[in-house]
């Protein structure tokens, strides 16, 4: 059963799931920040950057499969299953919003 997400992260897992680099950075602040293996990556740019080489590398499906919040953040729990190394693993995503707009996401195992 999938969790009931806010509306910003639950395009977030839309889009990504679709491997769309162009449309991802619209879910997100201007200035925000993503932190993904151990790399930061900060504003639209960098984040559609990120995205794209991410999708250039695997192919992969992100499945959420817990969601709970933890003081501003949104921690979502998804499913990853692909051609990347670890495959498949569950991973951890904190998200920040600010209105529709995600402004910080983590993601660790």
């Amino acid at each position: 059963m999938t969790p009931s997400l806010p509306p910003a992260i639950a395009a977030f897992f839309d889009v990504d799931e679709a491997g769309d680099a162009v449309a991802l950075p619209h879910g997100f602040a201007e200035d925000a920040v993503v932190i993904d293996e151990r790399r930061t990556h900060t504003g639209r740019d960098a984040i559609a950057a990120w995205k794209a080489e991410a999708s250039a590398k695997y192919t992969y499906t992100a499945k959420p499969v817990a969601a709970a919040g933890e003081g501003e953040r949104i921690i979502v729990t998804a499913h990853l299953d692909g051609d990347f190394p670890g495959s498949p693993i569950d991973l951890r995503y904190a998200f920040t919003l600010a209105g529709d707009l995600i402004t910080r996401l983590e993601i660790a195992p």
